[in-house]
Order: structure tokens, then sequence, then C-alpha cells
């Protein structure tokens, strides 16, 4: 099977509490072996289908810039195919698949369609996140199931690794619980459609329903397509009372409700990282 991955982009590796991770990109050979396969929309027995992987973190945009090139259709159809494609997504969503075109590699061929391709994207995401557990922990956590996705779309954006992705989605939820706001570095960049290590404090100030410094509570949707492991942390976080994190170098992600010890985790991931400058949250 030939494995379409599209040209990568920066990975990031460093984050606070208000820290976004760009959208992970690998090589298709990597991706394959850890993505979730699903069955093949269609068959062609003459010769070998293409394959397209979506990783995990990618955001809608991407997913649609993908499904052109693979199927080598002017730069937009995709998107524009929503308008017909009929997803079955929850009502919250009102139309928009983000955090719902699951993360998988999926096999391409000559009956493919935009349409095909998004619609069995959202079925798969559906019956990944419908499930009793699902559910169940989410109502635990005093969200819906749509609610549950988008904290794991933040997740899946501002952790390092799998081992912090719980941890990450603690936090989320103790700032939510005592009423501060979630200062996500992801949101502001989801919002600006870019991926930086860099936010400022003109970032900050920014007008945007996605501007988690300023507004209180969850983003209006997700801001990215998570996957398995980020929607299970979202489901059932670790307990603890974390409310601050940064990464101050790979592999050493601390977290703490301390703000003082939180500030000086901060300055020495300053210390080592002079080229970047992270906030505090």
């Amino acid at each position: 099977m030939q494995i379409y991955t599209p040209p990568s982009r920066p990975r990031r590796t460093i984050r606070l509490t208000s820290r976004g991770r760009t959208a992970l990109i690998v090589t298709g050979a990597v991706v394959a072996a850890t993505a979730v396969a699903v069955p093949l929309l269609s068959t062609d027995e003459k010769k070998e289908p293409l394959a397209l992987v979506v990783p995990e973190g990618w955001r809608a945009g991407q997913v649609y810039e993908a499904v052109d090139k693979v199927l080598a259709l002017p730069g937009g159809t995709t998107k524009k195919s929503l308008e017909k494609a009929n997803l079955k997504l929850p009502n919250d969503a009102s139309g928009n698949p983000e955090g719902y075109l699951f993360p998988a590699t999926y096999p391409i061929d000559k009956k493919s369609t935009p349409v095909s391709l998004l619609t069995y994207m959202v079925d798969t995401a559906n019956k990944r996140f419908g499930g009793g557990t699902v559910t169940a922990g989410a109502e635990r956590n005093a969200m819906n199931v749509y609610q549950t996705v988008t904290v794991a779309s933040m997740v899946q954006a501002e952790a390092a690794t799998k081992k912090d992705m719980g941890r990450v989605a603690r936090v989320i939820y103790n700032r939510l619980d005592r009423g501060m706001p979630l200062q996500m570095d992801s949101t502001i960049n989801y919002a600006l459609n870019r991926n930086t290590l860099r936010t400022s404090e003109n970032d900050t100030r920014l007008n945007s329903p996605y501007n988690t410094y300023v507004r209180m509570g969850l983003p209006p949707s997700p801001i990215a397509n998570p996957g398995e492991e980020a929607m299970r942390a979202a489901v059932a976080p670790p307990q603890g009372d974390w409310l601050y994190f940064v990464t101050v170098k790979p592999g050493d992600t601390r977290f703490t409700a301390d703000y003082e010890e939180h500030r000086r985790n901060v300055a020495e991931f300053n210390r080592t990282n002079k080229s970047a400058s992270p906030k505090s949250g």
C-alpha cells in the first residue's frame, strides 16, 4: 500500500499551561504503524490503493488540504464539499467537523471522493467517541461528549508526551472548576491559523472566542482532531491539584498547583531556552 502523507511542519516541544503544540506530522511509515486502520472505502483489485494518513492533532484545514492533494483536486474542493456532505455531527458542532475527522489511515481508490472520505472520518469518530465509557466519563466531568472532544483536542495540542496527557486534562478541569481562564496558547494559535512557540502580549488581547486568556470556559469548538489517547485522558484524567505546567526541556514537563513554584520553573525554562518567550498561566 502506498502511503500519502503531506509535507510536515515543525513540531512544538515547549509548553506552559498557556502553550500549544503543533500537530504531529510524521512520515507515512511511522504513522501507519500507530494510526488506526479503517476498512477500504471501496475495492480496486487491479492496483494497490493509495492511503491517506491523518495524524493525531491535525486541524480540519490540514485534512481538507490533504484530501485535495491525494485526490488530485483543486485546492478548496474538499472544504466546499461540506455543504453537501451531511455529516453526522453533534448539534453543538453547528456543521463544523473539527474534532471529528478521526486520525487514522484511510485507503483511497478511484471511487473515493471528498464526501466519502469526510463521512468515513466522522463515522469513525462517532464509533470511537460514542461508547458508554466516553459518555459516562463526560458526565463525571460535568461535560457532554462534544465538550469532552474539545478538551481532548487541547490535550492533544498541549501535551508533550502521552504520559503528560492525563495531567494536562486535569489542569484544564481544575482551572474550569476554579473559574480560572484556561490561558492556552494553542487556542490562540488556532484562531490565528498558525503554529508557534511565541505568544505576545498583543496576541493575548486578540478579539476571538478562541482567546482563552480573556474568555472564560472552553473554546467554542475543538481546536484539532484528537486521537484515542487524548480522548482517554479527557474522559478519565488522574486525580491531582495541578493548575500550571511548563516543559522546561524535552522530557521534563513540570506540573504544580503552586504559582511561585511555577514561576521558578518558567525562569528555568527561560534560562534554558533564551530564544523562546513563554508566558505564565
